[in-house]
């Protein structure tokens, strides 16, 4: 996809959400990314008011849908992803199993296979789950692109701006802390079965490295960025 620097950048510096979103229309129109529209600092200014995600949502919704649409490499419905990340969870489960009957070192290749089908499937799965649950809707899974080829799936973004920051908050979170939790939740898997001890060792590390991996990067970026984020509007809000 392409980036234009000129037309739409002289939206930046103005203020109205109205030139933003008519710079941005015609940007994915015309397949141009978003950057330099003024589009996300309105969408920035949109989910810190609740009246104006009412005005805003839809509208601010079909352009991201269509910024994705151009940019993303590959995409499913969202009952077809979503029954494929269920039935990955369930293989991941069923190699974890198969391990105990397994001797070595099949019973290690299976165990550790699972728990690498379950931290790709779960992911997106938990941002799902919590986001239904709040009320966030989502329009499809995607794989974005061939360096992060992880599966997500995508908000809707007019049920996301109108739900509360607190939510939206965790909705970010929920993905993050699903798939930090599978190592963990492993290791009693690992100490009940025949596999040998050092596995439990590696469940841990594995657990704890991702742990710091979020600390030290993804408050930065990613999930963890975006729960601050939320969770500073809900403190702006409240006070």
């Amino acid at each position: 996809m392409h980036r234009y620097d000129g037309t739409y950048r002289v939206y930046v510096a103005t203020p109205s959400i109205e030139a933003a979103l008519e710079a941005a229309e015609r940007a994915v129109a015309d397949e141009f990314s978003l950057s330099g529209t003024g589009f996300w600092p309105a969408v920035g200014a949109v989910r810190r008011s609740p009246e104006l995600a009412d005005r805003y949502a839809e509208r601010m919704a079909a352009i991201d849908q269509a910024a994705f649409d151009n940019w993303v490499l590959f995409k499913v419905p969202l009952h077809v992803g979503t029954t494929l990340m269920v039935l990955g969870t369930l293989v991941g489960l069923a190699l974890i199993a198969v391990a105990y009957s397994l001797d070595a070192p099949l019973d290690v290749l299976s165990f550790f296979a699972g728990l690498g089908v379950l931290l790709v499937t779960t992911h997106g799965l938990g941002h799902l789950v919590v986001g239904t649950a709040f009320g966030i809707g989502f329009t499809g899974w995607f794989i974005g692109t061939l360096a992060m080829p992880q599966p997500g799936v995508k908000v809707d973004y007019s049920s996301y701006l109108r739900a509360p920051a607190s939510k939206r908050a965790w909705m970010h979170a929920s993905g993050a802390l699903t798939t930090k939790a599978i190592p963990f939740l492993l290791v009693g898997a690992a100490a009940y079965s025949n596999l040998p001890g050092w596995t439990i060792g590696v469940l841990i590390g594995l657990g704890v490295v991702m742990v710091i991996t979020d600390v030290l990067w993804s408050t930065k970026s990613s999930d963890w960025k975006k729960f601050r984020r939320e969770m500073s509007i809900r403190r702006l809000q409240a006070s």
